[in-house]
C-alpha cells in the first residue's frame, strides 16, 4: 500500500471530554520528556500504557514486548473509551504536553512509518492555531478530536507559539488488518 507521509484517519474523538479528564490529572502525574536535548521550554507527559505499566515510563522502548496499561489509565474513563476505539494492538500510549512558547527541534523518530509495521497516531486534545507542527518541512494543521498518522521517520518539529499548553494523545500502534482498513478508507477520502 502506498501510504502518504500524513493522513487524517476516519476516527473522531470528543476532545472536550478528553480535555476535561486531563484537567483532573494531578500535576505530579506529569513527567518531563526524556529527550531533553531536542526541546526548549516545557515538554512533559503522562504514560497511559507503557513498558511494565509504569506511569513514569514515557520512553516507548521499541525493543520491549511487555506493554501494559498504567494505573492512570484505569482512572480515566474518557481516555479509556477513546483508546477502546483503536482496535489494533497498541504499545506505548501517552499524553504529551508542550507548554506555551516551547519548541521541539527538528528530529526523526525511527521505525514509525506504515511500512515499518508500527505507526504513531496523534489525537490533538488541546491545541491552538498558533501551534505549528511541521513534517518534512510542510505544516500540518492538527485539530482537536481528529486522528492523524504522521510518518515520523521524516524530519519533524513543533513550535507552540500560543499562550496555552498543547496536549496530544499519542498512540503507538501495530499495523494489522483493522488499521490497514482505516488507512484505506482515509486514502479513498
Amino acid at each position: 500500500m502506498n501510504v502518504p507521509d500524513r493522513l487524517r484517519l476516519p476516527l473522531a474523538f470528543n476532545a472536550d471530554a478528553l480535555a476535561d479528564e486531563l484537567a483532573e490529572l494531578a500535576p505530579e502525574a506529569w513527567s518531563p520528556h526524556f529527550n531533553q536535548a531536542i526541546y526548549h521550554g516545557e515538554w512533559s507527559g503522562v504514560a497511559l500504557r507503557s513498558v511494565g505499566g509504569r506511569p513514569s515510563q514515557l520512553y516507548p522502548d521499541p525493543t520491549a514486548s511487555e506493554f501494559a496499561d498504567t494505573p492512570v489509565l484505569a482512572s480515566c474513563s474518557a481516555l479509556s473509551a477513546a483508546l477502546a476505539r483503536i482496535e489494533c494492538p497498541t504499545t506505548s500510549v501517552r499524553l504529551l504536553a508542550l507548554g506555551p512558547g516551547a519548541t521541539i527541534a527538528e528530529h526523526r523518530d525511527y521505525r514509525l512509518g506504515f511500512d515499518d509495521g508500527e505507526v504513531r497516531l496523534h489525537i490533538p486534545v488541546v491545541t491552538d492555531p498558533a501551534v505549528e507542527f511541521y513534517l518534512d518541512g510542510c505544516r500540518v494543521d492538527l485539530v482537536p478530536g481528529e486522528c492523524w498518522y504522521l510518518n515520523l521517520n521524516l524530519p519533524h518539529r513543533v513550535v507552540n507559539g500560543s499562550s496555552i499548553r498543547r496536549v496530544h494523545l499519542v498512540v503507538d500502534c501495530v499495523v494489522d488488518d483493522w488499521l490497514r482498513g482505516q488507512f484505506e478508507v482515509a486514502m479513498r477520502g
